[in-house]
């Protein structure tokens, strides 16, 4: 598990990273997402120790990365947004150095190597240097020397940078499969991308951390979508249905024999969305017997929620104040 208890990290008069706390567990995959310069890179950079917090503890598996960094760092495999790789080496070169660095020494060091070049799909370009790479490769390589030695804390920045979509779809399933024995905390500005692999977000905001969530609670709603051809003065006389707090006409489209419309219903909590629906569904079908062509609960769209907290002011750094002050209720 690991955990990161009130983290701050500043360059001279500037706080990048404001008072943070989150913890994760085996199993998760986290999104760590925010506007360019919202502290993203510092905070990756920090758990993997190349720098050191201003303040703040990190603990992984109960090792202190301050007093025993050493414990922290075996367990872990990083993928930076720069990645910096040594062109004139050959890609199976280059990874033998890494597992070495990393104390995989003699079978151990063949049998990670060649777990990493299938897991990367890496097996075409085995003996080429990394000078004659694509972009798309670089990142592969990237990738295969961070999961060298099976990583408990896996810290993955843009981990699918570059690659084409067939290559896309090969990484999600590798982190997938990664993040059964695994903690993993990744960082994109691709919304689809955390939509696809993450179970959880956390947004920063000017060093803040304002929504710390699971991604399906993100995207629920107290809102139900229904699509009828009930007109607008009978859809109001659902509003007698305890829980349903108001009904929108969003839409309408006339047509031969029957017009369409449709409604947004808002209930008065999340909660209620479920069994409203079927009370809407029986009611819509016993009034006149109008059809119903579709009811759906609305779900959040994560870009959107992405936009709005970052537009959101974020008070100057106050030392009295703690973190969770700023947080946003989703």
């Amino acid at each position: 598990m690991l955990k990161v208890s009130e983290l701050s990290r500043g360059y001279g008069d500037f706080m990048a990273v404001n008072d943070v706390s989150f913890t994760i567990t085996k199993g998760e995959i986290v999104g760590l997402l925010g506007h360019n310069g919202a502290g993203k890179t510092t905070i990756l950079k920090v758990l993997s120790g190349c720098l050191e917090p201003n303040k703040g503890q990190i603990t992984f598996n109960n090792a202190d990365l301050s007093t025993d960094p050493k414990s922290v760092q075996k367990s872990l495999g990083y993928l930076p947004e720069n990645l910096p790789l040594y062109p004139e080496m050959s890609v199976v070169d280059y990874l033998d150095y890494v597992a070495n660095l990393k104390g995989l020494t003699n079978s151990l060091n063949r049998a990670e190597i060649g777990r990493v070049i299938k897991a990367a799909d890496l097996g075409a370009k085995l003996l080429d240097p990394i000078a004659t790479l694509s972009r798309g490769y670089r990142q592969r390589v990237g990738v295969a020397q961070a999961i060298l030695g099976q990583p408990k804390l896996l810290i993955l920045d843009e981990p699918t940078s570059g690659l084409d979509p067939i290559q896309t779809e090969h990484m999600r399933q590798l982190i997938r499969d990664i993040a059964k024995n695994a903690t993993v905390i990744l960082s994109t500005h691709i919304m689809q991308e955390v939509e696809a692999i993450c179970d959880r977000v956390l947004i920063l905001n000017r060093g803040f951390l304002v929504v710390d969530a699971q991604l399906d609670e993100l995207r629920q709603s107290n809102n139900l979508l229904l699509t009828t051809a009930m007109p607008e003065d009978k859809a109001q006389s659902l509003l007698n249905i305890e829980g349903l707090d108001k009904i929108e006409s969003i839409d309408k489209e006339v047509s031969q024999p029957v017009s369409i419309h449709r409604y947004r219903l808002t209930m008065t909590s999340a909660d209620a969305v479920t069994p409203i629906s079927a009370i809407v569904a029986k009611k819509v079908v016993a009034n006149e017997g109008f059809e119903l062509f579709g009811l759906q609960p609305e779900y959040h769209d994560l870009e959107t929620l992405f936009r709005e907290v970052s537009n959101i002011h974020v008070p100057p750094l106050d030392p009295n104040n703690k973190q969770s002050e700023w947080n946003v209720a989703v």
